[in-house]
């Protein structure tokens, strides 16, 4: 019986391949959004050629850009899951853990965080793809920007209960300390 206990036990480090697969998965997503950067910045040195390059740029490079912030908004996820699984169920990060200068972020201890801090990252992703097809979506009819205004609202709406969630359980865990 012992023998399966360990047994059992040691398999939670079948995790690991699904950590590294995570890191590798946020790397590409950098990378992505990284060429989408650099595309725009190649972009912006001939848009000055001609009046049409200028306002082909001008159309193009708002889109590139915020399809490059959806990349390292995905990308964050992935890093965010990736070490999450790691504290989660192979080992604390000391390194992380001891550094004063380090963000807290990326410290999990339990699976509400992570969960947390996936969905909060999600949001953002949303939001920003949200208005990524919000910018290249043409409105030929006033039904369409009302459509557009309802989704605005929503967005404003989910971003505000986010914020007050975060907001009630630091009042909530100061009321603990007293």
């Amino acid at each position: 019986m012992q023998f399966i206990e360990k047994m059992l036990w040691k398999s939670r480090y079948m995790v690991f391949f699904a950590v590294i697969a995570a890191i590798f998965s946020a790397l590409i997503m950098i990378v992505m959004g990284t060429l989408e950067v650099i595309g725009v910045s190649i972009d912006f040195f001939s848009a000055f050629s001609s009046h049409e390059a200028y306002e082909e740029f001008g159309k193009n490079a708002v889109s590139h850009l915020v399809s490059a912030i959806d990349d390292y908004l995905i990308g964050t996820v992935f890093l965010i899951f990736g070490i999450g699984l790691y504290e989660l169920f192979i080992s604390k990060i000391d390194v992380a853990e001891n550094d004063e200068t380090s963000s807290r972020v990326l410290i999990i201890h339990d699976l509400d965080a992570l969960k947390e801090k996936i969905a909060k990252v999600v949001i953002m992703v949303l939001i920003v793809t949200f208005f990524k097809y919000a910018i290249n979506f043409h409105y030929e009819e006033m039904i369409n920007l009302l459509y557009l205004s309802i989704g605005i609202l929503l967005i404003a709406v989910s971003i505000y209960l986010t914020h007050k969630s975060h907001n009630g359980k630091k009042e909530h865990h100061a009321g603990d300390e007293h």
